[in-house]
């Protein structure tokens, strides 16, 4: 089924995509990305104020030790509660940190009962996906490789270097488990907006989750220098109803 008439069944409601001259994250689609965003923002504001007082201790310093202004210079060589202060004081800013990291870090390998299985595997310059839960009569899954559109195949809406022949297709509020794998070299799989990125090693099986939370096409690249043509082989997700999912998995399985 083509890009052009899946748009017709599975309606899209939102593009997440990179824009030019973008400083900050993609809007978050699943709660891990809520999550690594939230705690980018409270350390970002930590970050700020330890900046704003160190400069501000700083000129403080530039200023008073001026010999203008201060014609003794101080005898003073050791002060053991500033020590103190500035040894503990970090430690303090360092767990308040590291709390609230950890269970971010838990939540995002934490795989909750997973209702569909996802495989993927990277090959130069291609993905290869595999929905292994479902079955034909003969016993075949679902699956199908996703090339770069090149950019004369582009149609209108579609982003350059960014969009795919054969799209990702995934249900909304259900819990997805991608297993991530490479055929040849070192790749990895990553969707700003869905908090995943995870190398996609020879050999091995890496694991993530995903739980979306809102219909949309998510853009991603793989993030691991893989040769030539790394930047050739964009991934796009597409989240859509239960509803629709089970009208395409449907239509995969007739055709």
């Amino acid at each position: 089924m083509s890009n052009l008439l899946l748009s017709f069944i599975l309606p899209v409601t939102n593009c997440d995509a990179p824009e030019a001259w973008q400083l900050y994250f993609q809007e978050a689609a699943t709660p891990t990305m809520e999550g690594i965003i939230n705690l980018h923002n409270d350390i970002m504001a930590i970050i700020t104020f330890i900046a704003v007082f160190v400069c501000w201790m700083l000129f403080r310093t530039l200023y008073l030790f001026d010999s203008s202004r201060n014609k003794v210079a101080s005898k003073v060589v050791h002060g053991t509660t500033i020590e103190l202060v500035w040894t503990i004081l970090p430690s303090f800013i360092l767990v308040t940190i590291a709390i609230p990291s950890f269970a971010l870090l838990y939540s995002m390998d934490e795989v909750i009962d997973p209702a569909i299985t996802l495989k993927v595997v990277g090959h130069q310059w291609y993905w290869s996906y595999e929905y292994s839960d479902y079955n034909t009569e003969d016993g075949d899954t679902i699956e199908f490789d996703s090339y770069m559109v090149q950019e004369d195949d582009l149609e209108v809406g579609q982003l350059r270097l960014l969009e795919v022949d054969n799209r990702v297709v995934v249900p909304t509020n259900t819990h997805i488990r991608v297993l991530i794998t490479s055929g040849d070299v070192i790749h990895a799989w990553a969707v700003p907006s869905l908090g995943v990125k995870a190398d996609a090693l020879p050999g091995r099986l890496n694991q993530a989750q995903m739980f979306i939370k809102r219909e949309g096409v998510f853009h991603g690249q793989c993030s691991e220098l893989c040769g030539v043509n790394h930047g050739f082989m964009p991934i796009v997700v597409e989240a859509v109803s239960l509803k629709d999912y089970v009208s395409w998995v449907s239509s995969k399985l007739e055709g």
